[in-house]
């Protein structure tokens, strides 16, 4: 489970690990204990989260103009094609 520095509170962490999941979320600053953190992962987390914003730049796909899953999904399709090609 990859997670912002903003949800690093043992209840989060030990709800994760009850679902089964290991939690890759980087500690505060002003946390005692550090937990394991891996940083490569995290920079996948960064890239997806980079990809949404990118997409969220069109006013149509951040509002959702489209009343249909279909029409939406080809616009969606759309722009990341253009967004890939320039």
């Amino acid at each position: 489970m990859l997670a912002d520095n903003a949800y690093d509170t043992n209840a989060i962490r030990e709800l994760i690990e009850r679902q089964g999941a290991v939690p890759n979320i980087p500690s505060k600053a002003n946390r005692r204990w550090k937990s394991c953190f891996s940083r490569s992962l995290y920079k996948g987390r960064n890239a997806v989260e980079r990809i949404f914003c990118r997409l969220k730049d069109y006013r149509r796909i951040a509002t959702r103009y489209d009343k249909l899953a279909t029409n939406f999904l080809g616009a969606i399709y759309l722009v990341a094609a253009i967004t890939w090609w320039l």
